[in-house]
């Protein structure tokens, strides 16, 4: 069990969650009603549930199929899954975003054994009729609704919290968040948890640097089969999807400043590259910059890309990266947005002291227009644009991804007795087991070291 941490709320730790307090009894009453429109056709079930409308199941179950037979190496471990039940027993409560991807891993953990409630990460990257299956045709406790207010959202995260569960399961880590902060009478349960990205895998180092992180977490995010590809190839497309759909601009010819040169970063200046753009890239590590330059983008500080981009958007899980005086300076019909986990990379109140009057001019697209006479476009209200406005990363890739989840939820289950309360990667042979079942169900064979070759590198004495 964890091992017993000193009570000492923390509200300030996820941005997301400053000025939330929940009592140690949760919410009162039940939670909010929705309008009657969103209850037709009624539907019942006993599955715990809170989403827009159980009539979309039918829906949401069509394309959670679709998805999956993308995920090949999920349905493999599914399968093992239903047959081992390594999970028996053990409740696990996700805060993921609600795709039909993120289904197939509940449905999955289910297979496995567990109990299982998911709530929304985001209030803007449910998809409805994929809550709606989870629940009425997986039974699959589900709390998400898209675009559900700021109360509903932490009404959510109670919800996962009076869960009870021995693995949290976060992107972003709010449920560590509050658990850490105004839940910590629930954390004695507690044997592990998870987190999926890059940004809950920075507040958690941060609380682990403080030595309060409570139980010991995996940080899938840094597994090589997650961010090499997830943050490059799947945020890269996805993001540029939400771009298309919320604004159908041409991309070629156009000059985009990308915020950060991470593997989230890499793939979207890659992606924008492919379609014609012009690149800039804005970095504070002399490396990644160096890196970018090499890559044939140009590097510029962000004061000078505000002066030069049509186009912005941000990946760098910091704060702030766009700010009040870079807002003043950008052309008329500059278009903003974010790609990293939390709102909090464009300095949204900045830009609303600026503006004389916003208004939406397209879904997903709200014009501000400043008082110097110029408009500029934000994306998505700065949260996750390719969550938002589009339906995130492929299938294909969230594979490898939500596969190194359900085997980190495994690995929690069986050892943790034997770890401590920090932040661990992904064991290197369960990333190994991942690539080499991701490239056998591609049909793509890979070589063997022969007997001399393994002799060769475990000797000191052969060479010239």
């Amino acid at each position: 069990m964890p091992t017993a941490v000193a009570p000492d709320p923390y509200p300030m730790f996820f941005p997301s969650v400053r000025g939330f307090h929940v009592s140690a009894g949760g919410t009162s009453g039940s939670l909010r009603a929705l309008p009657n429109d969103l209850r037709n056709p009624p539907v019942t079930t006993n599955v715990k549930h809170h989403v827009a409308d159980l009539g979309l199941a039918e829906l949401g179950r069509q394309r959670i199929e679709w998805a999956d037979r993308d995920m090949p190496v999920l349905k493999t471990i599914r399968d093992r899954f239903e047959k081992e039940k390594p999970l028996d027993g053990i409740r696990i409560s996700a805060c993921l975003h609600v795709t039909t991807e993120t289904a197939n891993l509940a449905r999955t953990l289910k297979a496995g054994g567990a109990d299982v409630v998911l709530v929304a990460s985001n209030p803007l990257s449910t998809q409805d009729d994929v809550a709606a299956a989870l629940v009425q045709e997986y039974g699959i406790a589900t709390y998400a609704i898209k675009g559900e207010d700021d109360a509903t959202y932490y009404e959510h995260l109670t919800a996962a919290i009076d869960h009870a569960p021995h693995i949290t399961m976060d992107d972003g880590a709010d449920v560590i968040g509050v658990l850490h902060g105004d839940r910590r009478e629930m954390l004695d349960g507690i044997i592990g948890g998870t987190e999926e990205t890059t940004t809950g895998v920075i507040r958690l180092k941060a609380l682990e640097a403080e030595g309060k992180l409570a139980f010991p977490v995996v940080a899938v995010n840094d597994a090589n089969t997650k961010h090499m590809f997830d943050n490059r190839y799947g945020t890269g497309q996805s993001t540029l999807d939400g771009l298309l759909r919320a604004t159908n601009i041409l991309i070629a010819g156009r000059k985009c400043v990308v915020g950060g040169y991470g593997w989230c970063g890499r793939g979207l200046a890659s992606r924008l590259k492919g379609m014609g753009a012009h690149v800039i890239v804005v970095e504070i590590d002399p490396l990644a910059a160096l890196e970018a330059v090499m890559d044939g983008f140009e590097v510029l500080p962000v004061a000078d890309a505000a002066k030069e981009g049509d186009v912005f958007i941000t990946a760098t899980g910091n704060i702030h990266v766009l700010r009040r005086e870079h807002f003043e300076h950008m052309k008329d019909g500059a278009i903003i947005a974010n790609t990293g986990h939390f709102n909090v990379e464009i300095d949204i109140p900045g830009l609303d002291e600026l503006a004389d009057g916003v208004r939406e001019v397209r879904p997903f697209v709200q014009e501000y227009a400043l008082r110097n006479g110029r408009k500029v476009y934000l994306l998505a209200e700065g949260r996750l644009l390719n969550l938002s406005a589009a339906e995130g990363h492929p299938a294909a890739v969230m594979d490898m991804s939500f596969a190194n989840q359900a085997l980190s939820a495994e690995h929690m289950a069986k050892n943790h007795a034997s770890l401590d309360n920090t932040v661990y990667t992904v064991p290197e042979d369960i990333d190994a087991e991942i690539a080499r079942l991701k490239l056998y169900t591609m049909g793509v064979e890979i070589d063997t070291l022969t007997a001399e070759q393994e002799k060769y590198l475990a000797s000191w004495d052969q060479g010239t």
